[in-house]
């Protein structure tokens, strides 16, 4: 099932997400209707805040970012009840969007590696590092289940010059290839 993506001004987005059973029946599915959610709106990364479910849990798949003979070093996976135990390295900047945010992008400045401790279906809990875009992916989708977006690391300039654009957004004035959905309206 392909849900509908929530646009920015949503509260969902700003809250803080819960930890969510493995044992929950529905949580397979939820995977994989968050997964070809997230193909459908040509994304790298989905956390589950964006289709509405405030819960620790998102998806990425950082296959679309590799060079040709780099394919192999893309990661498909799910992070259920994630905590991120370290950040490292040499920060570095890269343009970010968001499919909750469509059409805005900037560069947002993250560190390298990632170390994160996640559990998978069966509720093994597993502790990985992950570097470069892989790294940058899991830090942004891991910010949305903490009530962070994107544009919360830019700087003030920035923030106040995309107002107008973000506020646009909010009231369901914005072109995107996907389903969304707003606050407080009933549209697309």
């Amino acid at each position: 099932m392909i849900y509908p993506i929530v646009a920015y001004g949503d509260p969902v987005l700003r809250a803080k997400a819960k930890d969510i059973a493995t044992d929950s029946p529905e949580l397979a599915k939820l995977i994989d209707d968050m997964f070809e959610t997230m193909y459908h709106a040509h994304g790298v990364g989905l956390a589950a805040p964006q289709i509405g479910k405030s819960v620790r849990l998102f998806v990425i798949d950082s296959t679309p970012f590799m060079e040709d003979e780099d394919k192999a070093k893309g990661v498909k996976k799910a992070f259920i009840n994630p905590v991120i135990l370290e950040e490292s390295g040499e920060e570095w900047g890269f343009d970010e969007g968001c499919l909750s945010i469509p059409g805005v992008r900037e560069e947002v400045w993250r560190q390298e590696y990632v170390k994160i401790q996640y559990q998978d279906l069966d509720g093994k809990t597993h502790v990985e590092q992950f570097d470069d875009l892989t790294a940058r992916v899991i830090q942004h989708e891991y910010d949305h289940i903490e009530g962070i977006l994107f544009t919360d690391h830019l700087s003030g300039l920035k923030k106040r010059l995309l107002k107008g654009k973000l506020t646009k957004i909010s009231k369901g004035d914005v072109d995107a290839d996907y389903r969304m959905k707003f606050a407080g309206m009933n549209k697309r």
